[in-house]
């Protein structure tokens, strides 16, 4: 009977030291070992300028990023309709009669850059720096051993539908 009790015991600690608990609800989930992507709005807002970076636009992550997740950005270059936006992914270069403006980021584990630069002074064309509208996808760094068919990642619809994610699940960073 000690035999028993004592193998039940083991058993029973090596289960209970399997389990966490995230005490940090606004971390990415884990479910089944595969994380499970999130997006983020950044909506109606303007680029600030430093003679550093030129205009750009700081965001730190929370949660952060796993290593290997990866950042894509979308800025919303229009609506076909109240109900439709038109997603385009960064980078991107426009061609304006100005000249061309660019769109770039880099991201690390913790935060996020948009960069916009051009041949020209920006400030000539403040509806390209203000009141703009981003979507910021977090792409699981497994996301590659889940998927049949390749993603289409310059394709907003595409990368959301292949994440399973849905606009009524998108949290707003402002």
């Amino acid at each position: 009977m000690k035999k028993i009790t004592l193998v039940l015991a083991f058993i029973g600690m090596i289960t209970l030291n399997s389990c966490t608990i995230n005490d940090e609800p606004d971390q990415i989930q884990q479910i089944n070992n595969t994380f499970v992507s999130e997006v983020f709005e950044l909506r109606n807002v303007s680029f600030g300028f430093d003679n550093t970076n030129g205009f750009n636009i700081y965001q730190t992550l929370n949660p952060r990023l796993f290593p290997g997740d990866v950042l894509l950005i979308y800025r919303m270059s229009g609506t076909i309709n109240s109900n439709t936006p038109i997603w385009q992914q960064i980078p991107r270069t426009l061609f304006l009669n100005e000249g061309e403006l660019d769109y770039d980021f880099d991201f690390s584990q913790q935060d996020f850059t948009i960069y916009a630069g051009g041949t020209y002074n920006l400030a000539l064309t403040p509806s390209y720096i203000n009141n703009q509208t981003f979507r910021i996808v977090i792409v699981p760094g497994d996301l590659s051993n889940r998927m049949a068919n390749p993603v289409d990642y310059s394709d907003y619809e595409a990368t959301i539908k292949a994440l399973g994610y849905e606009d009524a699940k998108i949290k707003l960073l402002n």
